[in-house]
């Protein structure tokens, strides 16, 4: 199925585009992946969520979440059917945590500053596929990434709901892993990809 729409996508592509190159489309059949991934696990998420009653929670998670990994980054699972197991597990898993645990003061501000410094450090987490090799992009990526996660921090602080309060935590901890050089080593995946780059 997937390959399918990709492939029917792509020919589309090139009949309206001839003069696109091989790397072009290369880079076009990339986005679509991710976009087909990202539709349908976003689907079957929503839809467990939904029967689970946590619908807008989740969604309100996502949102957050979506924030600082939009411009941190980070690793992908190799498979399609891994993604969404990891997914649905760590995005629903999260909910519940957020919704039925009560963050005390002190634990949010000691986990807030340790994912700020983390941030700093490790993003941009860049992929094999998708390597951020401009030192100026990774620099503004990298700031961003900081301001954001200082941010969220300073939110959770002072904020009263305690979901959104716990999901701003939850969710930067929840980037902190998928930027970690050890999530990297463990998901069989290289880190710091646009090192290769620079020495040729």
């Amino acid at each position: 199925m997937r390959d399918s729409i990709i492939n029917s996508s792509l020919n589309i592509i090139r009949k309206k585009n001839p003069n696109y190159d091989e790397e072009k489309i290369e880079i076009l059949e990339y986005g679509l992946t991710g976009l087909y991934i990202l539709i349908t696990k976003s689907i079957i998420i929503f839809t467990i969520s939904y029967f689970l009653g946590i619908f807008k929670e989740l969604v309100l998670f996502m949102i957050i979440y979506n924030c600082i990994r939009s411009v941190s980054f980070g690793v992908h699972a190799s498979s399609s059917s891994g993604c969404l197991i990891v997914s649905s597990i760590s995005f629903i898993g999260a909910v519940y945590l957020c919704k039925y645990t009560v963050f005390p003061m002190g634990f949010k501000t000691i986990m807030g500053l340790i994912g700020i410094i983390y941030v700093y450090i490790y993003s941009p987490a860049d992929t094999e596929k998708r390597p951020i090799i401009n030192p100026k992009r990774r620099l503004v990526y990298k700031l961003l990434s900081t301001f954001i996660s200082f941010v969220m921090v300073m939110i959770s602080l002072i904020i009263d709901d305690v979901f959104i309060a716990n999901s701003l935590i939850g969710a930067l901890l929840m980037q902190c892993v998928m930027i970690s050089p050890l999530t990297y080593k463990l998901a069989n995946q290289k880190y710091d990809n646009y090192k290769d780059y620079l020495s040729n």
